[in-house]
C-alpha cells in the first residue's frame, strides 16, 4: 500500500470518527441541555412570605421530576428573578426571560398584582402562561394561552367571597347591610367587584364602599369610618400588610360587626397567624387548602412533609398550607402537558391543557375557556379559640374551621363575631 493510499485511508477513518463524535458525543450533550422554565417571584417585599413558600414547592417539583428522568429526556431547570413585590418590575423580568435568556417556557409568579403586568409581554410574545393565585387576571385580556392555578372557578370575582355571603345569609336573623373596603390595586378591585355582585344577589344594602391607597399604614381611621355606618357585615379585600393592619385596627377600635373578613390575603401565612394570635378570633376569611380529611388529595401530604422538612433551613413559611400545593400543582400541569405532547410548543401545550384534566396534589383539575378552573372551590375559614401565638395550634388547624363550602366543612361558624371573640 502506497503512502498516499495509506494517508487517504487514515484521513477517511479520521473523518468517520469525527462524524461519529458528532453523532455520538455532541448530540447527547445537546439532548441533555435542561428545559428552562422562567418566571418572576416575590422574594422580597410584602408578598415575599407567600412567594418564597411557592418557590420552595416549585424546587421540590424540580427535584422530583428530575429524579424521574426529567421531561422529554432532559433535566428541568428553574430560572427566576425577584420581582420585589413590585408590579413595575414585572414587565422587564419577562422581557429578559424571553428576549435575553431565551427560556424554553414561562410561568407566572405569585399574586394578581404581579401577574397582570406580565400579560402584555406574554401576549406580545404569544407564549403560554400559567399564573398562581391570581384572581380574574384574564378577565380583561381574554388571552387563550393563559391558565389560572387558583380555585375561584369560571366566575372568579364573585366566587372569591361567595362562601362568606352564603354563611352570613344562613344566619337568623339575616344581615341586611354591608360595608366593602379594599386597596386601590388590581386584586382588591377584582375581589371587591365580586363582593358587590354577591351583596346585590343577597339583597344587602351597601352602606360603605370605598378604597384606600396601597401605601396606607394607619387603618384605625378607616375602621372608625366603617364603624360609623353600623354595617352588619364587612368584607375586606386586602393584601398582606394591609390585612395585618386591619386586624390590629379592628381590635384596637373595638369594632364588632356581625361578621367580618372575606378577602384578606396574608392571614393564611403562618408568620402572620403566629404574629396576630388571638386577634384573629372570629374573622371569617378565604383560604384554598388545609390539611383536613376532606382535602387529603393523593400526593399532597407527601409534598407537605417534604416542604416542612426543608422550610426551617430555607427560612420560609414553616407550614406551607397556603402556597405549597399551588406552587407544586401548576408545574405538575405544565410538566404533564410537555410530556403528553412531547413538545415545548406553546400552541400545542395550551391546546392540550384546554382539552384535558390533570391529576395533581390539589386533586383533579380542568380548565375552562377563559383559563380558570371549571369548578370553584374557594374555602371560607373562621379562626376560633386561638390562645397565645404558638405554632402548633395552626399546624393541626384546630383553630381554623372550614365553614364553607358544605362538602369541605369541618365545623360551624360562631356568629356573631362578638361571640367568637369571647
Amino acid at each position: 500500500m502506497s503512502f498516499n493510499r495509506r494517508g487517504g485511508l487514515c484521513a477517511l477513518m479520521a473523518a468517520c470518527l469525527a462524524m461519529g463524535g458528532v453523532a455520538l458525543g455532541t448530540q447527547p450533550s445537546r439532548a441533555a441541555e435542561p428545559i428552562r422554565i422562567g418566571f418572576g417571584m416575590a422574594l422580597t417585599g410584602p408578598l415575599a412570605p407567600n412567594g418564597k413558600s411557592a418557590l420552595l414547592a416549585m424546587k421540590i417539583w424540580e427535584n422530583d421530576i428530575n429524579a424521574k428522568g426529567g421531561l422529554l429526556g432532559r433535566p428541568v431547570k428553574l430560572v427566576y428573578y425577584d420581582d420585589k413585590s413590585n408590579p413595575s418590575e414585572v414587565p422587564a423580568i419577562y422581557t429578559k426571560l424571553l428576549d435575553v435568556d431565551h427560556v424554553d417556557v414561562i410561568v407566572g409568579g405569585y399574586a394578581t398584582n404581579m401577574l397582570a403586568p406580565a400579560m402584555p409581554v406574554v401576549i406580545q410574545h404569544n407564549r403560554l402562561f400559567i399564573g398562581v393565585l391570581g384572581i380574574a387576571v384574564n378577565s380583561e385580556f381574554n388571552y387563550p394561552k393563559y391558565f389560572a392555578m387558583i380555585p375561584s372557578g369560571p366566575d372568579p370575582k364573585p366566587a372569591f367571597t361567595k362562601g362568606f355571603f352564603d354563611v352570613a345569609m344562613a344566619q337568623d336573623p339575616k344581615p341586611t347591610t354591608i360595608a366593602i373596603v379594599g386597596a386601590d390595586a388590581e386584586f382588591s378591585r377584582n375581589a371587591a367587584d365580586g363582593a358587590r355582585t354577591n351583596a346585590k344577589a343577597a339583597g344587602l344594602k351597601v352602606v360603605y364602599n370605598r378604597t384606600y391607597p396601597p401605601a396606607t399604614t394607619d387603618f384605625a381611621p378607616i375602621v372608625r369610618a366603617i364603624q360609623a355606618t353600623n354595617p352588619d357585615l364587612v368584607v375586606v379585600c386586602s393584601y398582606p400588610l394591609d390585612s395585618v393592619g386591619m386586624v390590629r385596627a379592628i381590635n384596637e377600635v373595638g369594632f364588632k360587626p356581625k361578621m367580618i373578613g372575606g378577602g384578606m390575603v396574608g392571614l393564611q401565612a403562618t408568620v402572620f397567624k403566629t404574629q396576630l394570635g388571638p386577634l384573629l378570633n372570629g374573622i371569617v376569611n378565604f383560604d384554598f387548602w388545609l390539611p383536613v380529611k376532606t382535602m387529603n388529595f393523593p400526593g399532597v401530604m407527601d409534598l407537605i412533609s417534604k416542604y416542612q422538612a426543608l422550610a426551617p433551613a430555607e427560612g420560609v413559611d414553616l407550614l406551607g398550607y397556603y402556597m405549597a400545593p399551588f406552587g407544586y400543582a401548576y408545574l405538575q400541569v405544565l410538566g404533564e402537558a410537555i410530556q403528553a405532547t412531547q413538545s415545548l410548543d406553546d400552541d400545542k401545550l395550551a391546546d392540550y391543557i384546554h382539552r384535558h384534566s390533570f391529576k395533581t396534589v390539589l386533586g383533579d383539575i380542568s380548565f375552562g375557556e377563559n383559563g380558570e378552573w371549571t369548578h370553584s372551590r374557594v374555602l371560607q375559614v373562621q379562626f376560633q379559640h386561638i390562645k397565645g401565638n404558638g405554632l402548633d395550634q395552626f399546624k393541626d388547624v384546630s383553630t381554623q374551621i372550614i365553614v364553607s363550602p358544605d362538602q369541605y366543612k369541618t365545623g360551624k361558624v360562631i356568629f356573631p363575631y362578638e361571640k367568637a371573640k369571647e
